[in-house]
């Protein structure tokens, strides 16, 4: 079933069947229409089918799913629940995305009365430990980490009735796939099974497959005037002349997010571009997960230019007005190239992304072209015509002086995108403190 937002007629939370209790929770934080993914996946849910949803990323899949998993939970008395043992559980490939989805859903289940935690490498055991020894209703974890407190015989998966499958087609990316198996296979034969994806094809149909009973597919296609305008351009740089390049584009268009193949190269680009007077920080698997929450607090506080990530860090950053993507090094191949692009362009907000094309890499950025539709060819660098005025874009401030929105989807959904040209309102000090609380995507 393919459904595009114009189909889906927008609807309140309540008519979709979520409890009142959580109804009320949204409305006070200002969220009173459910977007398409959620209008359409949120019935069947509810109704315990097993579900697969399509959408871009930035969609408000994390409501999608954390709404169904709640009102589960929310008719299940207390006393009834297995208290030292998830009932639920969401596996997800990063952990700034686990971290993420706890934020947005602790609030909600605390009304329910049930709790929620999340599980990721990079950190020490003792918190995660606690948490599951006090019990928890709602579990979130990476798989790598929640199969090492499996076999340690920290956490029990067999009460689990409800298992989310969040980014099923980065899990394949990433390898994940075995290993979610087998923490699948750990639950309850009974359980309802939801599966959240940007592609459902290749390994991830598999999955489905064998994981999910008779479900329901929603692929929601966000309509074009619910798009925002992404140019794309493909810069021919060589590697001499790509930080110079990246410098100026940042200083013209930015805030950025800036994608690097490796880690290595990755911090030493952004030691480059601190030097050039921007202000930089590098997010990636090396880093520690305060370093990597720290780098992501500062770029969407606004207080970073640029933000160098690798492509395992890609799906952790869900900053929904990010103005600019740079491709430093080329996407691998166009699941990448999309991956990568999708960080800008969110939520109805327009973006650039630019790409630093050397020699040997034409000839597959023009496959890349083809591929993914965009026009084809490499051109020279021309980062001042980016923030040109008559391109209807807000002229961007220049280094240590840029400015982002906090990409929270919470805040995408209470408010809509300012239109092409026009000014950014600005943000008052009670928004500044609701956005700082929650990062709902």
């Amino acid at each position: 079933m393919s459904t595009t937002a114009p189909a889906l007629a927008p609807a309140r939370f309540s008519d979709l069947g979520v409890p009142h209790a959580l109804v009320a929770t949204l409305e006070e934080r200002g969220i009173r229409s459910a977007f398409p993914i959620q209008v359409a996946t949120l019935p069947d849910s509810l109704a315990g089918r097993d579900v697969c949803g399509k959408a871009p990323t930035g969609a408000g899949k994390t409501l999608a799913f954390g709404l169904a998993v709640l009102a589960r939970l929310a008719t299940t008395p207390r006393v009834g629940r297995r208290r030292r043992h998830p009932t639920a559980l969401v596996l997800v490939p990063t952990r700034e995305l686990a971290a993420q989805i706890e934020e947005v859903m602790a609030p909600l289940a605390a009304v329910i009365g049930a709790d929620v935690a999340s599980i990721f490498g990079g950190v020490g055991y003792g918190k995660q430990l606690a948490a599951l020894r006090g019990g928890v209703d709602v579990l979130v974890a990476c798989p790598g980490r929640l199969t090492d407190l499996v076999e340690r015989g920290s956490v029990q998966l067999s009460h689990v009735e409800m298992v989310v499958i969040d980014e099923a087609d980065r899990m394949a990316d990433m390898g994940f796939l075995p290993v979610v198996r087998r923490l699948v296979d750990r639950t309850s034969t009974s359980r309802q099974t939801l599966l959240f994806s940007a592609t459902l094809d290749g390994p991830v149909d598999k999955l489905i497959r064998d994981y999910q009973h008779n479900p329901v597919r929603h692929d929601v296609v966000l309509a074009e005037a619910d798009r925002g305008d992404v140019s794309h351009h493909f810069w021919r740089v060589e590697s001499n002349d790509r930080i110079a390049v990246t410098t100026e584009v940042v200083s013209a268009s930015g805030p950025a997010v800036v994608f690097c193949r490796t880690k290595r190269g990755a911090d030493r680009l952004s030691d480059r571009l601190a030097r050039s007077g921007l202000a930089s920080a590098a997010i990636h698997g090396n880093r520690s997960q305060s370093q990597r929450e720290r780098a992501l607090a500062a770029f969407r506080a606004g207080r970073l230019d640029a933000l160098v990530a690798t492509d395992v860090a890609a799906r952790g950053i869900h900053v929904d007005a990010v103005p600019l993507v740079v491709h430093f090094d080329p996407a691998a191949d166009a699941t990448d190239y999309v991956h990568r692009s999708g960080r800008t362009g969110r939520a109805g907000a327009d973006g650039i992304v630019v790409s630093l094309i050397g020699s040997e890499h034409v000839a597959a950025t023009r496959l890349l072209q083809r591929r993914l539709g965009l026009t084809s060819g490499v051109s020279s660098p021309e980062a001042s015509s980016l923030a040109a005025p008559d391109a209807g874009r807000r002229p961007r401030p220049g280094p240590r002086r840029a400015k982002v929105a906090t990409g929270d989807a919470i805040e995408a959904q209470r408010t809509r995108a300012p239109s092409r040209g026009e000014p950014a309102a600005r943000p008052t000090r009670s928004s500044q403190r609701r956005r700082r609380r929650a990062s709902w995507r």
